[in-house]
Formats: structure tokens, sequence, C-alpha cells
């Protein structure tokens, strides 16, 4: 089973010989690696390149590393990384001498690299392949060094990132098909990574889950940056993870681990621990935003998981709010589909019996802008009466710009619009077509 990933091998053709780095990023285990190895190799393939001219390197196999023993047989091809126990680097000036060798004859080379943080001064050396014009350069890494959201400024304003998430639920079911609920309900429980989604039944799905978070992401983490009160690091994650589409901020999270583990962490840690998880790509943070303001609020803000499936490990599978679990996946969903996604704030002020006014801020799920266009969206279990359908479109009748307003539900219903000219429509529908936000 292969999933086709086209979106993503489309914007990678469309960045072909853009004379950048091309740098594919992403939380761990979602396909980075694949995707440059087999589908967009295969696409290079096609379209007739040959294959002696797709010159792939995985810093992170034996095989492919034994290549450079041949080239300065008298320097160490692994460098041994100070501080560490066993961490190594591989040696540039071989890598080079390496690379020039096999790009000898005349004619465009596509490099596919992998695990590129482990090449020594790999920012510099991968800067200056772009001096070549032959040489096409297309990279992945991922551990917390590489997969960082400021990894484009290592490259010099060289690099071009291409962004990978999880599988999403329309490639899910492209590729199995089947009764929609039910995959849906496995897809809310158990994410897209896809060694998870290939998995057979739901107990080895929820160990591979809890088997890579321990291992690869939490490790990674904890190793890397040399974090020592590890249960005061997971008891944070914990928290994040129950509270999934709440507003919070670093303060009030500590202020949760005195009250509830009579623990003096520091606000400052707290700040520091949300960050390691960010720039691994497990958390996302979405600001709020004032839309009449046009500005953007502190604190607080929302903290999502870039994988259903790690946020439902993290906490051993046991808090499954499908509300909040559904506003994670439309948050995914955006960013996605290339929108920059806030909190949406909207002010709405009442005249009370004294003569003054009051305010108060109503809260709009999320505001995706792309260019010129922008949504406002709402996402709600059910609008069941009347009453909980005036309840979600209280703070859209406040916003009094001519944009599309839209509320996805969970239940499964015809898209419709409403008197006030709003669209409702159901979750499954909204996933599986990408021009949804066009009905």
């Amino acid at each position: 089973m292969e999933f086709a990933r086209t979106k993503k091998l489309n914007e990678l053709i469309s960045k072909e010989n853009n004379h950048l780095i091309k740098i594919v990023t992403g939380i761990r285990r979602c396909g980075k690696s694949y995707l440059l190895d087999h589908i967009f190799k295969r696409y290079l393939l096609e379209k007739g390149v040959p294959e002696s001219h797709i010159v792939g390197f995985a810093f992170d196999f034996g095989d492919d590393i034994d290549k450079l023993d041949s080239y300065f047989p008298e320097e160490e091809t692994r460098i041994h990384v100070k501080g560490t126990k066993s961490d190594y680097v591989i040696n540039a000036k071989k890598f080079r001498a390496y690379i020039k060798d096999q790009t000898r004859e005349c004619g465009q080379y596509y490099l596919l690299l992998d695990e590129v943080q482990k090449l020594e001064n790999f920012a510099e050396t991968l800067n200056g392949f772009l001096r070549y014009e032959n040489l096409d350069v297309y990279v992945t890494g991922s551990n917390s060094k590489f997969l960082s959201s400021d990894i484009a400024t290592e490259f010099r304003g060289r690099g071009d990132v291409v962004a990978l998430q999880p599988l999403t639920f329309k490639e899910i079911f492209d590729a199995f098909g089947g009764d929609k609920r039910d995959l849906m309900e496995d897809y809310l429980r158990y994410g897209g990574l896809p060694l998870c989604v290939l998995a057979a039944g739901n107990q080895n799905k929820e160990n591979y889950l809890i088997s890579a978070y321990e291992t690869i992401y939490e490790k990674d983490i904890l190793d890397r940056k040399r974090i020592r009160n590890t249960a005061e690091f997971r008891e944070l994650a914990e928290i994040v993870s129950s509270s999934v589409g709440a507003l919070t901020n670093p303060q009030k999270i500590a202020s949760t681990f005195k009250s509830g583990e009579n623990s003096t962490i520091q606000v400052s840690t707290v700040q520091r621990y949300l960050t390691y998880l960010e720039d691994a790509f497990i958390l996302k943070t979405a600001k709020r935003y004032n839309i009449k303001g046009r500005k953007y609020i502190g604190a607080p803000c929302k903290y999502y998981f870039s994988d259903l499936g790690v946020r439902n490990a993290v906490i051993g599978f046991r808090q499954y709010e499908k509300t909040h679990l559904m506003e994670n996946l439309l948050y995914n969903e955006l960013l996605n589909r290339g929108y920059n996604v806030d909190v949406g704030v909207v002010e709405k002020y009442t005249l009370n019996q004294t003569g003054s006014y009051s305010r108060k801020n109503l809260e709009v799920d999320f505001v995706a802008g792309k260019g010129s266009q922008r949504y406002y969206i709402q996402s709600a279990y059910s609008i069941e009466d009347d009453i909980k359908k005036a309840q979600e479109e209280r703070s859209l009748r406040e916003i009094d710009d001519s944009f599309k307003k839209i509320i996805v539900v969970y239940d499964s219903v015809k898209p419709y619009y409403t008197d006030s000219g709003f669209l409702i429509i159901g979750l499954i529908d909204f996933l599986l077509d990408e021009n949804s936000l066009q009905f």
C-alpha cells in the first residue's frame, strides 16, 4: 500500500530547478523520506531523468556512509560529536568529494539527501552546492536541530521549505475507501502517521503510537536538549494534551503544575519545553487575532498537535473528546491547504441599564487566510436545535465584513446556507472536497 501524497509531490515539482535548497520538514515518521526517495524519485525517472543523474544519500545508512571511506582515507568518515557518547556527523570534505565524483557527466543532477542534519556543517556544505548550475538539491532531516520552524534561516535565505504533515483524512480514504464514519472514528483516535495507518488492529496502532512517542519524539528532545527532569517534561506534555483547543499560556500551565503536582516549575521552563515541542513539529501554536481591530493579541493562545494519534498517545488514550479532537483536525486541515490559521476574537458591546457599555470578547474558532482570501470557521459537534445554532452563529454575526463564514459540524448533513448566509457543512464532506471552502 502506498499513499500518493499528490499535493506535496506537486509542490516539489513546482520548485524544481529554482536554485534553492528544497527542505522537506515535518514531524518524524510522517513520510518525508518516502516522499523524496520513492515518490519524487519515481517522478524524475518517469519524466526521463537517467537514474545515474539522481544521487541519493542517507546519512544514517551504513552502506551509504561506507561509500565515503575511499575519499581522503587518512581522515575519519564519522566525526564524533563532542559532549555526547555516541553521536557523530559525516565528514563534509569526504562527502563533497563523493558528490563531485558522482556528478562528472554533463547534464542536470538531482541530489536527494536524507537525514542531512548528520552531515558536518550541513547548511554551509549544501549552500556550496548551489554554486553549481547542474545540481538541484532536496533534503530531509529528522531531529530537533533540523526540525525547527527556523530551519530556513540555517540556509541563509537559500532554502525553500516544503512542510509535510501526517496523512490527511482524504489521503487515507482515497487509499482505502470503506465506511467514512468508521474511518473518521479511527482517524480521530489514531491520526495519520503512515505506519500507524497501515498497522493491523487497534491494539497494534496504540502500541505503535505509544512506542513512537516514548522512543522517538520524546527521547529525541530529552537527549538533545539534555533535560534532566524527565518527569516534569512528561507532565507538561500531558497537560497540553489535555487542554487541546483551550486558551492557555505558560503561566497558566505552570499554575496547573503547582496546584496539581505540588511543583515549583518556572514559567521560563514551561516556555522552553513548549518551544522544544514546537521545534520538533509535535505542537503548533494558534495565536489570537482581533478581527475588528485587525491585530494580534498577546497570550493566551491555543496549542494543537500535528497528529491526533500522537496527542492521544501522550495521555495513554484516556481522554477522547470528539469536540476538541475535531477542532484540532480542522486546524491541521486548514494548514495543509496552505492557509495561515489564527484564533479569532470579535468584540461585542452591550448597553447596560445604567447607560454604560460592557464589552465581551467572542471567539471565532479559526480565521483562515491566504493572500486576499479569508474565511471565518466555527467547529461545532452538532447544531441539533435553534438554540445551539444561534449559539454557534453568535460570534460570526458580530463580524461586519463580507468574507465567508462557515460552521463545520460532525454530523453528516447536506451543505446548506442559513438565513444569515452562513454555510453549514458536515466534517467528512468538508475534508473530502478540497474546494469545500468555496461551496
